[in-house]
């Protein structure tokens, strides 16, 4: 009798713990989603295609997340992650860095690329092929000090200088326009407008930054949040990341349905430049990292070493405090 007794009140306890976690998912999947906003730093590609991916396929939604992603417009991401008008951003460690010196509390929180795919490119016609053939050439870029001091660093290494090379701002001016026009070489990501030069059959002389400095081997972009957001709420940073790293793992392995993801996204994109582009761009998301999003603090060290050497820096960095693995999924 005992026995029926403590099977009975068993059987009872189990299905009131069975019924009890029933009821806590079903308020799980009714709890609202939480909106929060991602900024880019430009118009959408293929950097950001993770971003899309992740919206599409519901892995924000899976977190609890309605994610808004929008156009950075005249603020600029980092101003708009910076004061919390958006909660997440991509920006750049150079500019993340330069921010951190100036007291802005910006932290970056995974590299979306893992090593700096970016470089000085040029029509062969032009005959540059390597930093002293810059050299009585005019450079076209958006104004920043940091462009004379990369070029004049890798001229340095060929003897060559800086001052015989005339820097005028193009602004938004697109590179084929510019160099056909204004300029002689301009600073792009192959894996956008190199890979456009590609379809248009124009030929480039492509010239790696990497290929001349591990300093200047950086990450760029990143994804970015503020330090007001991280302390107040981590949950949410978490599960922005752990749907984010699905949605570039799923990238990485899948090239072609997530580019038809983000030509769904963006429209207005041209398809041919956008599957060539993710194709090109898929393997390099993580390349030779464990995981994707990691960085590691030397690259942060090294880099805010050459800008502060390079007179771009008033002090140096705490690079400690200018990033972030914690979020990333273990």
């Amino acid at each position: 009798m005992k026995k029926w007794l403590v099977l009975l009140v068993s059987v009872f306890l189990i299905a009131g713990c069975s019924a009890n976690k029933q009821k806590d998912t079903s308020k799980e999947k009714n709890k609202p989603l939480k909106k929060i906003s991602v900024v880019l730093d430009w118009t959408p590609n293929t950097n950001h295609t993770g971003l899309y991916v992740a919206k599409e396929k519901g892995y924000f939604k899976a977190e609890g997340l309605d994610v808004d992603i929008i156009m950075p417009g005249e603020a600029g991401a980092d101003q708009l992650v910076a004061s919390g008008k958006a909660d997440f951003g991509v920006g750049y460690q150079e500019a993340i860095t330069q921010a951190r010196i100036q007291g802005v509390p910006l932290v970056s929180i995974a590299a979306v690329i893992q090593h700096n795919t970016s470089g000085f490119a040029s029509p062969v016609a032009k005959n540059i092929k390597s930093p002293k053939d810059f050299a009585g050439h005019t450079y076209g870029g958006w104004g920043s000090p940091v462009e004379k001091a990369v070029i004049a660093s890798l001229m340095k290494k060929e003897n060559a200088d800086v001052n015989q090379v005339k820097i005028i701002n193009t602004g938004d001016t697109d590179f084929f326009t510019a160099v056909k026009r204004d300029v002689d070489f301009s600073w792009i990501y192959y894996g956008w407008t190199g890979v456009e030069a590609e379809l248009r059959n124009e030929k480039i002389n492509m010239i790696y930054l990497t290929d001349y400095s591990k300093k200047l081997d950086y990450y760029t972009p990143v994804l970015e949040s503020n330090e007001k957001m991280i302390a107040k709420d981590p949950e949410t940073v978490n599960a922005f990341l752990k749907a984010t790293t699905k949605g570039y793992k799923f990238a990485i392995k899948n090239p072609d349905q997530a580019a038809d993801i983000l030509i769904k996204a963006a429209p207005d994109l041209d398809p041919k430049l956008v599957k060539k582009s993710q194709e090109w761009l898929s393997p390099k998301y993580q390349d030779d990292a464990k995981e994707w999003g990691i960085q590691k603090q030397q690259v942060w060290e090294n880099y805010s070493t050459w800008m502060f050497d390079n007179k771009l820096l008033d002090k140096k960095l705490d690079a400690k405090k200018a990033f972030t693995n914690e979020f990333l999924p273990k």
